[in-house]
């Protein structure tokens, strides 16, 4: 299987290349492979209108084949990673308590801090609640 994916990388590789060679070659519209060698257009490799059609056919040939390979290695990376992991499927099918308890480090919990005790003769939850009609405890 490694040798499958370094030859098709390979193939992306050199496609890419060609691809953008391909590409700075051409130029816009209205001006042909011969403006650019300074001579005119009839006189050119592919004639009046054949470079331009050459080039672009064998740009939509390079994106093809380079599409082609990524689509590949996106499959054969998918099929490895399938075989090397037992449980199948992606993080989310998880369970959520083993991926949580994992990742997060025990922390102790913070020591009591004691509360001072009420003063006067006032039972100690008088001094913690306050009574419902908002005035405050004297």
């Amino acid at each position: 299987m490694q040798i499958w994916m370094t030859l098709v990388l390979a193939l992306q590789m050199l496609s890419a290349l060609v691809m953008i060679g391909l590409v700075l070659i051409q130029h816009g519209k209205g001006a042909d492979m011969g403006a650019s060698f300074g001579s005119g257009a009839s006189g050119s490799l592919f004639g009046a209108s054949g470079s331009a059609s050459f080039l672009s056919r064998s740009t939509a040939a390079c994106a093809t084949i380079f599409f082609v390979c990524t689509l590949a290695l996106a499959l054969m990376s998918n099929a490895g990673n399938r075989t090397r992991d037992n449980a199948g499927g992606s993080v989310l099918d998880r369970p959520a308590e083993a991926a949580s308890a994992a990742a997060a480090p025990a922390i102790p919990a913070a020591p009591a801090i004691p509360t001072p005790a009420p003063a006067g003769n006032a039972p100690a939850s008088a001094a913690v609640s306050a009574p419902a009609s908002g005035a405050i405890p004297k």
